[in-house]
């Protein structure tokens, strides 16, 4: 009997060799390499998507439950999806989880609680990229920490909030202000919902709240009516995501960098630039788009209704996607892309630098912390440099058109409508690559290399605008007008 067990088992065995390659072309290396992706990026794809069962699971069976199981259920699937990913450096995350919740309840409502917080979760997550940076863009732990990052950092600002009088408080400060004490649980599934933990979006602990107690529905005491919404979403972001995976091979930074790139015509090196610039910011539309459509699904984009009884969807909306397509302005592409986190920086950043008294100011530093919270590469601080700069030269621009008798005449001339448009989104999408050149290749020899290339002519347009334009102005404004705007 031993033999022929044996025997049996030799045989098992001889075929689990026989299969061993098969389970290893399986592997997520494997496929990934097959499908021309790193295995990490793929690791990401798939827990993106798998928020979706994650949701349809929330809503089949913890809607309406005890909060406590919700609570749970968002961190600890959180912290799979983390693991997953980054292994044990999952506990970078949970380690600052836990920090954040101790530093609210032993300082409480305190300027101290909220400049600790800022000063800690801003110092842990550049100490990471200090360590991990790399020449190339890593999808490593720290991409999920900066989501993170924010998050505890407006917690504390709404903790605060919720100690004051709320007649001192604005009505958007009134919207956030946390009343209550949250426990170490309720952080913990705030900070880890499976829906935005890798990529966003933003949102408060009021809302995710609301979420967990039932209220985010369309109709109350029953699951919401989501699906198709979220389906829209899932369906916009498979199209970007099929559109990028068939044009990456084709449309890429590396490009920039070489020689045939810097040998062809002027005119070649800034259409490329141009076509690339829209192009890859396609990877961020497609990941935002699925986030928000497992939002949607779970209940968190609920955002209440329109005057018509429509129920409203968006308020996990990265992106504004047809204003994001047809923009011909700047201001336009800021207002439609990466929304929460524009929003997140304006509500806890921009407008609590009030006391500076000077917009300009506010705005520029603004910008700065953007760039410090995207990383400590050079490239990050160039690219919101010229956002700064040409946002500046826009709103000249703008004023002039507006303010100028001739200027308003040639403008609103409907037969040249679309040759302006034409212009306007040449300038747009050429400048937005200039601007991109600098974040995606982050060091500055190479950005640096692709500047000198198409002979800086981003800081060369702007700069000389930023100069020229208020002599236009004085020239071509009248007095009268003058006047009548300081009244």
């Amino acid at each position: 009997m031993a033999s022929v067990a044996e025997g049996d088992v030799g045989a098992a065995m001889e075929q689990m060799r026989g299969l061993q390659p098969d389970f290893e072309e399986l592997s997520l290396n494997k496929l990934a390499t097959s499908l021309g992706a790193s295995e990490q990026a793929l690791r990401l794809i798939i827990s993106i998507f798998l928020g979706y069962p994650l949701a349809l699971f929330y809503r089949h069976y913890l809607f309406y439950k005890d909060s406590y199981l919700i609570h749970l259920f968002h961190a600890f699937t959180g912290l799979s999806i983390a693991y997953f990913n980054f292994g044990y450096q999952f506990y970078h995350s949970l380690l600052c989880v836990v920090l954040q919740f101790l530093i609210l309840r032993l300082m409480g409502r305190t300027v101290t609680a909220v400049l600790t917080t800022f000063c800690f979760q801003m110092a842990y997550l550049l100490a990471g990229y200090y360590y991990t940076a790399t020449g190339n863009y890593d999808i490593k732990w720290t991409m999920p920490h900066c989501v993170l990052t924010l998050k505890l950092i407006g917690l504390a600002v709404d903790y605060f909030d919720g100690g004051k009088d709320q007649n001192s408080l604005s009505s958007e400060q009134q919207k956030y202000a946390i009343r209550g004490i949250p426990s170490l649980l309720e952080v913990a599934g705030f900070s880890y919902f499976y829906g935005a933990f890798l990529v966003g979006p933003q949102f408060s602990m009021n809302h995710y709240m609301k979420l967990v107690q039932g209220q985010l529905t369309d109709i109350q005491g029953k699951m919401p009516n989501s699906t198709i919404p979220a389906l829209k979403r899932l369906s916009l972001g498979l199209v970007y995501l099929v559109g990028y995976t068939l044009l990456s091979p084709h449309i890429t930074e590396d490009y920039l960098l070489t020689e045939d790139y810097e040998s062809r015509p002027f005119w070649f090196r800034c259409m490329y630039m141009l076509v690339w610039g829209k192009f890859v910011l396609y990877k961020y539309v497609t990941c935002w788009l699925v986030t928000e459509g497992v939002c949607i699904l779970s209940g968190l984009g609920f955002n209440g209704f329109e005057e018509n009884g429509t129920a409203k969807w968006d308020a996990c909306a990265n992106m504004k996607v047809w204003l994001f397509e047809t923009t011909p302005r700047f201001n336009g592409t800021i207002a439609s892309f990466n929304i929460n986190t524009n929003a997140w920086v304006a509500r806890y950043f921009f407008k609590r630098l009030k006391f500076l008294g000077n917009k300009e100011l506010s705005q520029g530093l603004s910008l700065l912390f953007l760039a410090l919270w995207h990383g400590l590469h050079s490239g990050y601080l160039v690219c919101f440099q010229m956002e700064f700069l040409i946002v500046i030269v826009e709103k000249q621009a703008t004023n002039l058109i507006q303010e100028s008798p001739t200027l308003s005449r040639v403008a609103s001339i409907t037969a040249l409508q679309p040759f302006y448009y034409l212009v306007q989104q040449t300038i747009h999408w050429l400048f937005m690559g200039y601007s991109m050149t600098a974040f995606c290749l982050f060091t500055w020899d190479k950005w640096l290399k692709v500047y000198k290339s198409i002979y800086f002519l981003g800081h060369v347009f702007f700069l000389s605008l930023l100069f020229i334009l208020p002599y236009i102005h004085k020239a071509m404004v009248p007095r009268k007008e003058k006047l009548k705007k300081m009244e």
